[in-house]
């Protein structure tokens, strides 16, 4: 991952704190956008920009747990690493389970801190390639027939070609037609695949 197509915000209302990180990232070849309050940062976030968010908790406005349930409930896929001046174990705990990437505190280690942010990046870079492979797969879902989509249902949940003819009250000839079809439209080339697909779609085998 290259480190200069990808963004960390800084967030934390202490500007020495901030110049002090910053400095820190942008030796290390990251670009940078600090803000110190949570108002000034939504008003410059993108969500189509690729990045991560090092964040303190208590700030003013809204604090640190409250920005990421604002962030989760907007939809926001931000990786956010929490770095507060103090945090106790019930604060980590609340953070982790709501998605953060790492709780660490001030004063915090160089390595630790550049080891948390890659992390988050990586995320990011994870969670940007599983959103455009869900969006092609609906794209491709898009292009089956009503009865493929059928076809498609039954034989994720594990049925053979007979099973399904049985169900659908057609030729096991013509249900091996349209599984194939399924599969090459689908852009798969095993069951095991076809099912993952499936499975990322959101469709539970029946």
């Amino acid at each position: 991952m290259n480190a200069s197509h990808s963004t960390v915000f800084l967030l934390d209302d202490e500007p020495g704190m901030l110049k002090a990180l910053a400095r820190l990232l942008k030796a290390e070849g990251f670009t940078v956008q600090a803000f110190t309050s949570a108002k000034t940062f939504l008003e410059s976030y993108r969500p189509e920009t690729l990045g991560c968010l090092v964040l303190d908790v208590a700030m003013p406005e809204l604090n640190g747990l409250e920005l990421q349930q604002h962030l989760t409930r907007s939809g926001f896929l931000l990786p956010i690493v929490f770095l507060p001046g103090h945090g106790d174990i019930p604060m980590s705990v609340q953070a982790i389970k709501a998605g953060a990437v790492d709780f660490l505190t001030k004063p915090v280690k160089d390595a630790a801190l550049l080891r948390a942010v890659r992390a988050a990046l990586q995320r990011a870079v994870e969670q940007r390639d599983l959103i455009s492979e869900i969006a092609l797969l609906r794209r491709r879902y898009a292009s089956l027939t009503p009865r493929e989509s059928e076809v498609m249902a039954h034989v994720v949940a594990g049925q053979l070609n007979k099973q399904v003819a049985g169900e659908l009250g057609i030729g096991e000839h013509t249900i091996k037609i349209h599984r194939a079809r399924v599969m090459e439209k689908m852009g798969v080339e095993s069951l095991a695949d076809l099912v993952r697909a499936a499975e990322r779609l959101g469709q539970k085998p029946g």
